[in-house]
């Protein structure tokens, strides 16, 4: 069936709430209240501190920091060389080594990123798109060489190269290239890495980038349509994968809109799942992660953060959400300072161990308000998700949804400029004092750190080696076969991420060039 005929499906999917009719249970079809039936009274949700600066080094103390201080789970950010597929020492690299992340080049780095930590048990997030398979390769490497069975890994790879040409740039291939490498993770995943998650579909930097909470719901989804259909042509079953797609959306400040808006997405994807792909109801289960809103954050009166990242969390909370971060309130200046990262983390703790919400199942199911905004963000999805099947589907409707968020984006900003919606401390309740940026570490000195431990590598490895899996690399690229297990053979070998991307830019070329 084509995206086309597809788009009749929404049709038959039922809206309208009446009061005891349409609310259903916690852990049931369609799961509006939750995907498990007693929710955080069973288990907590998972808190995770997105963490990643300068070398692998540095950021590893911060894991072992976050760790002691009773973090569940790490999450990782990578700098923007990374994220791109260039190496530290790559001309284009200058000035942006660690900067927004860990500047990971080689197997040596991950180990070291890892170092004390037992993959085995802790599980690990990784904010990773264009150079998903490649970070993944390494995380499995590191495994490999400890020890640790792959079946054991548990944690997700972003993977969503989708939203990079929507919402956010850090793409690097054509489309279908692009679409390729995540469908042989997602295989790779099925057969090698059963309790972990190959995707993580995002809205959360569709909503970044200024689409509305509506929007933010419709192009998740759809995005996260394109990838089953594409895993299903490629021949993956569909219980074999869907079970283990995970969602990560973006928690803002109008606390009802938000919990309804989660409510809303897991009841579309679950009726979608059941009548566009026939899955099963452990297959239509819509678990995801949340962050607090970078975008909300403000440079001016930063300590107002605090409050904005409570009550974004306390929104994620009450709409069911599996996991959690929460923004330090200095991220607006710089990257958060220990003291930050410490104070966010307590915010999760506070909410799961005084507030009581983690010991009620859906507690605001069956409010008017909350069940009319639900079915409000429902309709407005479901609309825009039909607009995009007549257009071909998600990877054929990259344009239709940059517009639609360029335009939501620009309104934000005029109401904004024009007081109609209010930021305290920005254009209202105004002061002159704006905070200085916490001091951050000395990324010259770390760049030129990174780019001498990679010389080192490139000096010290056996290059034959090398040279052979990059080569056996291209001419995989080149045909069909599964690219990931090539990839890991390739990192055991000291083949760099830069240079593992180089030879699929030389088959593939680049986005908007062609190979």
């Amino acid at each position: 069936m084509s995206a086309q005929d597809d788009s009749a499906v929404y049709d038959r999917l039922p809206t309208g709430f009446e009061t005891g009719k349409d609310l259903g249970e916690p852990g049931v079809f369609p799961y509006t209240r939750g995907i498990h039936r007693t929710m955080y009274l069973g288990r907590r949700w998972t808190m995770r501190q997105y963490a990643g600066f300068g070398t692998a080094e540095e950021t590893n103390a911060r894991y072992h920091f976050l760790l002691g201080q009773g973090t569940t789970g790490l999450s990782v950010a990578f700098d923007l060389p990374t994220q791109m597929g260039y190496d530290s020492d790559a001309p284009v690299a200058a000035g942006e080594v660690g900067r927004v992340g860990v500047a990971i080049d080689s197997l040596a780095d991950m180990r070291t990123l890892f170092h004390g930590i037992d993959v085995g048990a802790v599980s690990c997030s990784m904010t990773i798109n264009a150079t998903a398979p490649i970070l993944l390769a390494l995380y499995t490497a590191v495994a490999d060489q400890a020890g640790v069975p792959r079946g054991q890994l548990r944690g997700t790879v972003q993977n969503d190269v989708l939203k990079e040409y929507i919402a956010r740039g850090t793409y690097i291939y054509p489309v279908e290239p692009s679409l390729r490498l995540v469908g042989d993770l997602m295989s790779f995943c099925a057969r090698e890495l059963p309790r972990w998650n190959a995707i993580s579909v995002s809205g959360y930097h569709i909503r970044e980038a200024g689409s509305t909470a509506a929007q933010e719901v419709a192009f998740t989804l759809a995005n996260g349509v394109e990838y089953v259909r594409r895993a299903r042509v490629r021949g993956i079953a569909l219980e074999d994968f869907a079970p283990r797609m995970s969602f990560f959306f973006a928690a803002h400040n109008d606390l009802f809109e938000e919990v309804a808006k989660f409510r809303a997405a897991r009841r579309i994807w679950a009726r979608t799942m059941r009548e566009r792909f026939g899955a099963s109801d452990r297959s239509c289960r819509l678990r995801f992660h949340t962050q607090t809103g970078g975008s909300t954050l403000t440079a001016q009166q930063p300590m107002n953060n605090v409050i904005r990242v409570a009550v974004q969390a306390l929104a994620a909370v009450l709409g069911g959400t599996q996991s959690l971060h929460t923004n330090g309130y200095d991220e607006a200046l710089a990257l958060p300072t220990a003291k930050a990262a410490a104070l966010a983390l307590r915010t999760q703790q506070i909410l799961a161990e005084e507030s009581g919400v983690a010991d009620r199942i859906d507690p605001l199911g069956g409010s008017f308000l909350v069940e009319h905004l639900t079915d409000r963000i429902e309709t407005e999805a479901l609309g825009h998700m039909r607009r995009i099947d007549e257009l071909g589907g998600a990877s054929q409707a990259i344009e239709f949804m940059q517009d639609e968020i360029h335009r939501a984006a620009y309104k934000h900003q005029l109401d904004v400029e024009s007081g109609t919606r209010v930021v305290v401390g920005v254009n209202r309740y105004e002061t002159e004092d704006l905070a200085e940026p916490p001091p951050g570490p000395g990324f010259r000195q770390l760049e030129s750190r990174q780019i001498e431990a990679l010389g080192r590598l490139r000096a010290n490895r056996a290059a034959g080696p090398v040279e052979r899996q990059l080569a056996h690399l291209r001419e995989v690229a080149r045909g069909d076969g599964n690219l990931l297990p090539v990839m890991v053979d390739a990192v055991k070998a000291e083949a760099t991420l830069g240079e593992i991307s180089d030879a699929l830019r030389s088959v593939w070329g680049t986005y908007g060039t062609g190979a």
